[in-house]
């Protein structure tokens, strides 16, 4: 399987938005926070979605 080639990517604080197409060849969009021990991660079917999530991202790890 290949791996996920992301594009698209902005930068919201600490969580970055990519654009991906899946395995059935749909578009999906992930944020990822790149915080050191934060674990948060989360596919998306629209953009605005991924984007809201990105914003109102809070680290529970201090």
């Amino acid at each position: 399987m290949r791996p996920n080639r992301f594009h698209d990517v902005i930068r919201i604080g600490p969580v970055q938005v990519g654009t991906h197409r899946d395995g059935r060849g749909r578009s999906k969009h992930t944020a990822v926070c790149t915080a050191p021990r934060c674990d948060f991660s989360a596919d998306y079917n629209t953009r605005a979605a991924a984007e809201l999530a990105a914003s109102t991202h809070r680290c529970t790890v201090r």
